[in-house]
């Protein structure tokens, strides 16, 4: 149950078109729901904004529905990430009105439209085309969740002449996520430019010493630029709804 089916529910009681039996019982439901494989969070909007994100990674295609049903149920709006192109097809053909990206590997249901709640731009940045998927999964992320997003791939340091002719874009922006691979120099040079908050996302892209990842979040988080967080490896889910919750 979100904020709004709250509210008329309570001004449903004060006014008598639902008694206080049957708010009751709806209200029995609100903490949780408890399914055979999962036990759904259904506070969480009303606590955090947002409802429950459904992690599609390791779920089957059956468990992923009935937690997508149950949800829609309440009203809220469902984001799926990690899904693989299957796994996707799969839900877009059991819920027609969902959109899936394959390329961010998302899912998004609307049981309403989303209302924007950013007071500025998220702008999204990739050093390379190969980080594009967990910088597409930030985006997607963020404007699920009410906010403008803007797009600024394949700008990393090996030609760094491409992000500073954007420089009137990082400087508009509200909040900033940096996406990079290899030696993960990108957040830190944005973060050199920019009074923003810069949220670093390093990627598993790279050669055998970038370790999977590894070379590049230690090279973020021992950065000089003052102004970087940073999340896990290939976090771009993380980054987007730390984001979205500075831009509130």
């Amino acid at each position: 149950m979100n904020v709004k089916l709250l509210k008329k529910l309570l001004e449903d009681v004060k006014s008598d078109r639902v008694g206080v039996a049957d708010a009751l019982e709806a209200l029995k439901r609100l903490p949780f729901e408890e399914l055979e494989f999962a036990t759904l969070d259904t506070h969480r909007s009303l606590r955090q904004g947002f409802p429950e994100v459904i992690f599609g990674q390791g779920k089957t295609v059956a468990q992923m529905k009935a937690i997508i049903s149950s949800m829609l149920k309440r009203k809220e709006n469902v984001l799926v990430t990690r899904l693989d192109p299957p796994k996707g097809r799969a839900l877009k053909k059991a819920f027609s009105k969902g959109e899936y990206k394959e390329v961010s590997r998302t899912f998004f249901v609307k049981s309403h439209p989303v209302k924007p709640v950013g007071k500025g731009t998220v702008l999204v940045i990739c050093a390379g085309t190969s980080d594009v998927p967990v910088a597409e999964e930030a985006a997607v992320t963020a404007e699920c969740m009410g906010n403008r997003v803007m797009r600024l791939y394949d700008v990393g340091v090996s030609g760094i002449h491409r992000l500073l002719h954007r420089k009137d874009d990082l400087w508009e922006a509200n909040v900033i996520i940096a996406v990079a691979g290899m030696e993960g120099a990108l957040p830190s040079v944005v973060a050199g430019l920019v009074s923003r908050p810069v949220i670093a996302v390093p990627t598993s892209v790279g050669y055998g010493a970038n370790l999977g990842g590894l070379t590049t979040l230690m090279a973020m988080l021992n950065s000089c630029a003052s102004g970087i967080s940073v999340v896990n490896i290939d976090n771009g889910f993380g980054a987007a709804y730390v984001a979205s919750l500075i831009n509130r």
